[in-house]
């Protein structure tokens, strides 16, 4: 099959939830937690918030707030309680783990271990290497997936996604031993769609394994992780809705199972004495403590609530605010958007920019001040990729002086004036 085969596979799979349907009337989509919020800009008005900041840290959905506010009355410590509040808690949290594990699409057999976070999760996969592992990793990745590693093999940035899959391919190939390949499924900088079906393939046909940082991709996109044949995923609940610090590490329990536990504590045990037996269920080994219950609720909340909504309505929702928006930045003088692959590449709603003659900082505050306007500006935890796109060398340096981004993000509760008032915004301050 060749390299062009795959990538078309990958696109297809990854979008196969944006179908045609008969009856394109409005879909109620959930409410956020804040979603009336306003915020004081320049002269002491209030106005509305228009937040488009939602792929650094998504708003909480409503059916999210009243799923944690319904356990909260009976909250307590599980999985060793014999009272009636710790036996609905732990019935809970363990709801939570196959919820989640039903969202992602595993398989029977994968463990599915609660963290913090993305950046938790792959620090876990990190310390559960076998020996002798060799990790290849593309210079496009977030900070959390590229840094975990020591002495990873780190693969330049492809200039079109066959590259990506001809560099992976040759990079496994050289390796001598087991080896993971990390890759994003959609990139935090430009919400580019990666082929991690493509990628998958070729990892397995070198005997080699795949982890994907899917933060970007689960809030925009369903995920099938059996279909797709990858090991590992991990993603967090800040983007996917439910910002009560949970995360999840999802994948193939061997190399979790046979690891020393993340942590060292109760929980992860099954005896100690002058020895210590650990447990061999991953999901119990690297979750000593009490866990982030509450966390994991939420969680699993936001996957429910997602997939009740239905990805055809929340994918054609989020694609027509997500062209409006690159059709008003594209009309702009001085504004460019950056991209990897071309402006044509499917992308989730993620758009990162630089405007002419003002830095990024200078852009995103007075977006703020101006016009209540929410939105990241820097480097956006992913250095390289990020000075790649710029054309700056090591030192972030560039040619025009620019050394970061604007990004503006968008998701559910983003509506059509958020989107025209950032485009008016900036049709004002390069006329300024």
């Amino acid at each position: 099959m060749s390299a062009l085969t795959f990538v078309q596979q990958a696109v297809t799979r990854i979008s196969a939830t944006h179908v045609s349907e008969p009856d394109l009337a409005p879909v109620r989509l959930p409410a956020v937690v804040g979603a009336d919020l306003e915020v004081p800009v320049r002269g002491g008005r209030l106005v509305p918030y228009a937040n488009l900041d939602y792929a650094a840290s998504a708003p909480c959905l409503e059916p999210v707030n009243a799923a944690v506010a319904a356990a909260l009355p009976a909250y307590s410590s599980v999985h060793r309680g014999a009272g009636y509040a710790s036996q609905l808690t732990t019935a809970r949290y363990e709801q939570a783990r196959h919820t989640v594990r039903a969202f992602v699409g595993a398989r029977p057999g994968d463990a599915l271990v609660f963290v913090r976070n993305t950046t938790d999760a792959m620090n876990l996969l990190a310390r559960s290497l076998p020996e002798g592992t060799t990790v290849v990793v593309f210079e496009t990745e977030h900070h959390a997936s590229l840094l975990p590693w020591p002495d990873a093999v780190r693969l330049a940035p492809p200039a079109f996604p066959g590259e990506a899959l001809r560099a992976a391919d040759e990079a496994l190939a050289a390796i001598d031993g087991p080896a993971l390949l990390v890759v994003t499924a959609a990139s935090n900088v430009t919400g580019e769609l990666w082929p991690i079906a493509g990628l998958a393939h070729i990892a397995h046909r070198h005997g080699a394994r795949i982890a994907v940082d899917a933060a970007q991709l689960v809030p925009h996109r369903g995920l099938n992780l059996a279909a797709l044949d990858l090991d590992y995923v991990a993603f967090s609940g800040h983007k996917l809705y439910a910002p009560f610090g949970a995360g999840v590490l999802v994948g193939r329990p061997d190399w979790l199972a046979d690891a020393d536990p993340y942590l060292r504590g109760g929980g992860a045990v099954r005896s100690v004495g002058e020895t210590v037996d650990w447990s061999d269920d991953p999901e119990t080994r690297h979750e000593a403590g009490t866990p982030n219950v509450l966390g994991a609720i939420a969680l699993a909340a936001a996957c429910d609530a997602l997939t009740a909504t239905g990805w055809a309505a929340l994918v054609r929702e989020e694609e027509r605010l997500l062209a409006r928006l690159r059709a008003g930045l594209a009309a702009i003088p001085g504004v460019r958007e950056l991209s990897l692959w071309g402006q044509d590449h499917p992308r989730v709603g993620i758009v990162s920019f630089t405007v002419e003659g003002r830095t990024a900082r200078e852009v995103a505050e007075a977006l703020s001040a101006e016009w209540g306007i929410g939105v990241r500006d820097g480097k956006f935890c992913a250095h390289p990729f990020v000075r790649h796109l710029l054309g700056g060398g090591e030192d972030g340096g560039c040619a025009d002086g620019t050394v970061s981004a604007v990004r503006a993000s968008i998701g559910i509760g983003t509506t059509t004036e958020h989107v025209d008032r950032l485009i008016d915004a900036l049709h004002d301050l390069t006329r300024a």
